[in-house]
């Protein structure tokens, strides 16, 4: 199958950082990623019909003032709400990343209960611990999850840096949630066992959710950065699996993408 016809967009600007890491991804995945400045878009020089998956990165957009995520999604919302949705109803697929986990939220296209999309029903708000945290944390994967972008996983470890990760709702959006299996990932324990204590649970994240997608699974928020390990040497751990010789080929965020990008190759095509 060529992979190559799966075109990416990845929007930049405006404090997002993460444009190279999220490209090389996609790149060691086979697709074809391009990186377009927020502008390019609004001023229709280039446009949504062109592509296949949309990424929305990590970073600062906008310097996260009047909260992370926020001024990005209303740019976005009032500006290309028609474009966006008529790319969500074609089948297509959406990817953000820590602060794209924010935009999603704040732009409504997750959890988008009952299809009610461009409607906020959840949100990232500040870690419990008041600090930004970086680290690395264990995963566990909803194996009843929709998600396209999750499928295959069990257990996986990412990094995490973000301020505004823990994940909150309204208790009737959070049972909704819970009720449609929603939650593609939560923070764990090395064992797999669900994290509810800091640091295993960095933010204090309601139910320990580290991702959730919308009721397709086409669309996909997370706050760990899958992008951030592509190769087995991002491991903080990787000399000692290298001297035990149990180093893996590729880094564990890659399947990510993969199955983002073999899912647009079997279905849009």
């Amino acid at each position: 199958m060529d992979y190559s016809k799966v075109k990416v967009l990845i929007i930049t600007g405006f404090g997002l950082n993460c444009e190279k890491e999220t490209a090389a991804a996609f790149s060691s995945c086979g697709a074809t990623p391009e990186q377009i400045h927020l502008n390019d878009i609004l001023n229709g020089g280039r446009s949504l019909d062109e592509f296949h998956i949309l990424a929305f990165i990590g970073g600062f957009s906008f310097g996260d003032h009047l909260g992370a995520g926020t001024i990005f999604a209303n740019r976005i919302k009032f500006r290309m709400r028609d474009e966006l949705q008529k790319f969500v109803a074609s089948g297509k697929l959406v990817i953000g990343i820590c602060n794209g986990f924010q935009t999603l939220s704040r732009l409504g296209l997750v959890p988008a209960l009952d299809g009610h999309f461009f409607e906020q029903q959840a949100a990232l708000a500040h870690n419990d611990s008041g600090l930004f945290r970086d680290d690395w944390v264990y995963l566990k994967a909803n194996p009843d999850s929709p998600c396209v972008f999750t499928k295959g996983i069990d257990l996986i470890r990412m990094p995490i840096r973000h301020g505004e990760g823990k994940f909150v709702a309204r208790e009737k959006e959070i049972a909704r949630i819970e009720e449609k299996n929603l939650v593609a990932l939560r923070y764990a324990n090395s064992d797999g066992s669900v994290a509810t204590e800091f640091p295993a649970n960095p933010n204090g994240s309601i139910n320990s959710i580290a991702a959730i997608c919308d009721e397709s699974g086409r669309i996909f928020g997370l706050m760990p950065h899958p992008e951030a390990f592509l190769s087995p040497f991002n491991d903080p751990d990787w000399t000692k699996k290298k001297s035990e010789d149990r180093l893996p080929a590729d880094g564990e965020g890659k399947i990510v993408f993969r199955n983002a990008v073999k899912f647009a190759a079997k279905n849009l095509f």
